[in-house]
């Protein structure tokens, strides 16, 4: 049940995000920030994890995790280092994910030529 789960919160995210698009004039790009901020939010309110424990991997794997990890990272340093854990919480937190698509993206430059 938890991969049903996981499929059915994961497609609701994923619909939302389409449905801004196709409903209204926003970008992709403001979309994906619009659902990076709700993340945060969901977490600044506790609500997040809560959702991440019933439907694993199917909310921590949308753009809306970026969110949460964010704010939940600069929570937990703000909370042992003050006002200047809330920078480093940011950085710590998220620093694998985006030292990871730095570096994959890299190789996929020297692998892929662009056309135009």
């Amino acid at each position: 049940m938890t991969f049903v789960w996981a499929f059915v919160v994961g497609g609701l995210i994923c619909v939302i995000g389409q449905l801004m698009m196709d409903l209204t004039n926003l970008t992709p790009a403001h979309v994906m920030t619009l659902l990076v901020v709700f993340g945060a939010i969901l977490d600044g309110l506790g609500l997040y994890e809560p959702l991440i424990k019933f439907a694993g991997a199917g909310a921590s794997i949308p753009i809306t995790s970026f969110g949460n990890a964010l704010v939940h990272g600069a929570m937990a340093e703000a909370e042992k280092n003050g006002i200047v854990g809330i920078i480093t919480g940011i950085f710590e937190v998220t620093s694998a994910g985006i030292s990871a698509a730095i570096v994959f993206s890299f190789f996929a430059a020297l692998l892929f030529r662009p056309k135009g």
